[in-house]
């Protein structure tokens, strides 16, 4: 239980902060862009960082079912310990998108269809609209290398210390590179919860977020599994 607690809040936490840059402070806000697509990216590490050291001894801070699967493929947890986590950080990141939106609906010019909820996407009217072959590849290629940080750092031969700022600059440097792309998600937990109320338009696109993490994540898990990427 203390687990599954653990990964609530985390993930809550995750979705609040970094979609929460995105909508009360980022373009596209109903106020100024306070901090740019670079504050954006630092407000998901960043977020990443503090639960990693207030959650991580915990749960190990997956916050994110693609990383609990690449975990899962790599031998290192059971299969009903994974979906233990999955429900939390589900579940966490739809508290964390129904905070926000009450919050950002206190302000008298937001509004969820013009200002968003940091929802993912890619295509036409999305960001710098880029095709679904372009979103997919990306999507892929940044779990996969986030997974290899993830699972390398968290290794015990591993310093653990420095772990959660490993993980959240690589977190940090991904959106940098793909907020453009698909808003970024890496993550099928922190798609799922904003989607739920923005609804149609980005409900239709949870398939790509869920996939393409989860092929990247067991891409990194499979070469942990078989011990090419381990230390002798």
């Amino acid at each position: 239980m203390k687990k599954i607690v653990a990964e609530f809040i985390g993930t809550f936490a995750l979705v609040f902060f970094g979609c929460g840059a995105a909508v009360l402070a980022g373009a596209g806000t109903v106020g100024l862009d306070a901090v740019g697509q670079l504050g954006v990216a630092l407000a998901f590490g960043l977020a990443i960082v503090a639960m990693a050291y207030g959650i991580g001894p915990i749960s190990g801070c997956h916050v994110n079912p693609a990383v609990s699967f690449g975990v899962f493929v790599a031998g290192r947890m059971s299969a009903s310990e994974m979906l233990g986590y999955w429900i939390a950080q589900f579940a966490g990141a739809l508290a964390g998108a129904a905070v926000l939106f009450v919050i950002a609906s206190g302000h008298p010019a937001y509004a969820i269809d013009v200002n968003g909820l940091g929802a993912n996407g890619w295509g036409a009217g999305y960001l710098g609209e880029y095709s679904t072959a372009a979103a997919f590849i990306f999507e892929v290629v940044a779990t996969f290398l986030f997974l290899v940080v993830i699972l390398g750092a968290t290794h015990a031969k591993a310093p653990a210390a420095m772990a959660g700022l490993a993980i959240g600059l690589t977190l940090t440097a991904i959106h940098i590179v793909g907020i453009q792309i698909t808003g970024v998600s890496v993550n099928p937990a922190r798609s799922f919860g904003p989607a739920v109320f923005v609804g149609a338009a980005a409900l239709s696109k949870l398939w790509l977020f869920f996939i393409a993490p989860l092929i990247g994540a067991a891409l990194a898990g499979a070469l942990h599994r078989v011990k090419l990427l381990e230390a002798d």
